[in-house]
């Protein structure tokens, strides 16, 4: 989503006659676009102060904008180093500049109104907001017909991939048209003409529909992949996370899908080190690991951020456990 984020912000800064510059050394402007989702990525940006310092006494021009999901207690913090802390409004009125000549990010949907207790979404993007179905099939007809600006034509030399994006994609629905929920529009995206591949995240287990299974199985275009997170393999910690499913339903869940899909290339994500999660409910998640047989994990150590629910809970597994924890399951991957 920051991706997709970035290349309108990008075409915000051309909008005011901004132009790219070929190094960081010879800059006026530089934008940092921040996720706040892990406290390491919020770190990464604290890390990048020193470098910036260094740059204003090169350049006294240099003007530095912290942009992105930001948490309130961050931004106090940040406000001190950077010129401006501020948001772009309306980001999805602009027409993305495409860095990637292979791939397209087109957002479906801003916010969630998902509560997991570990995550910062709601709080830094607000609620779920969806786009019109109109608006994201005339920006995916124009990526295919035109190409990947500024590489014009590039989709017309070979299978291309098309991203639609959100934080919980199985919730989307049209404001334009209630009927259109995600399955539909993964299906009027499939019957544009031309020759690319279409991908989707994030689903969640919990409302990940029989019609959306059905949907990805008769669809040409959409590629065989899907990333599930499940977050943890034990009940216990499920509900503490607030995720609403069990694991009985997510391997149910599993075996739905594969059985329309039998090649569907499976990944997911996972926390390791959730607070309170015992050795033996960290067994739960090798137990499934083992069963379900994931193409490929996607594995973070828990990390407490602040204003949400599990940030009131005292994160009692140590780093060294949950490296641990995550060098068992990457293992088995």
């Amino acid at each position: 989503m920051n991706k997709s984020d970035s290349e309108r912000i990008a075409t915000v800064l051309e909008n005011m006659k901004y132009k790219l510059a070929s190094d960081i050394n010879e800059a006026d402007l530089i934008v940092v676009n921040m996720c706040s989702v892990r406290q390491s990525a919020v770190d990464r940006v604290f890390g990048l102060i020193p470098k910036f310092q260094k740059l204003k006494t090169k350049n006294e021009k240099l003007k530095t904008i912290l942009t992105g999901c930001i948490l309130k207690e961050d931004k106090r913090k940040f406000e001190k180093s950077f010129d401006q802390v501020l948001k772009f409004k309306d980001l999805l009125e602009y027409q993305p500049k495409y860095q990637n000549k292979l791939t397209a990010f087109i957002p479906i949907s801003n916010g969630c109104n998902n509560a997991c207790s570990y995550c910062v979404v709601p709080y830094v993007r607000g609620p779920l907001v969806c786009r019109d179905h109109r608006e994201i099939l005339e920006e995916v007809k124009n990526v295919v017909q035109k190409g990947f600006s500024p590489i014009r034509n590039a989709i017309s030399n070979g299978a291309r991939e098309i991203w639609l994006l959100g934080q919980n994609v199985n919730d989307y629905t049209s404001p334009a048209d209630s009927s259109v929920n995600f399955a539909k529009l993964l299906e009027l995206v499939n019957d544009i003409p031309g020759n690319f591949q279409i991908r989707f995240t994030s689903p969640n287990p919990k409302n990940f529909s029989d019609e959306l299974i059905e949907v990805m199985a008769k669809s040409k275009k959409v590629a065989k992949y899907i990333n599930l997170p499940v977050q943890s393999g034990d009940n216990e910690i499920l509900k503490r996370m607030n995720r609403p499913y069990t694991i009985e339903q997510y391997k149910n869940l599993v075996k739905k899908i594969r059985e329309k899909i039998p090649d569907i290339n499976l990944t997911t994500d996972v926390i390791v080190g959730f607070p309170g999660e015992t050795k033996k409910q960290f067994e739960n998640t090798v137990k499934l690991f083992k069963e379900i047989k994931f193409n490929l994990a996607y594995i973070a150590k828990y990390s407490p951020r602040p204003g949400t629910a599990a940030f009131q809970i005292k994160d009692n597994v140590s780093l060294k456990e949950k490296r641990r924890r995550e060098k068992i399951l990457r293992e088995i991957i």
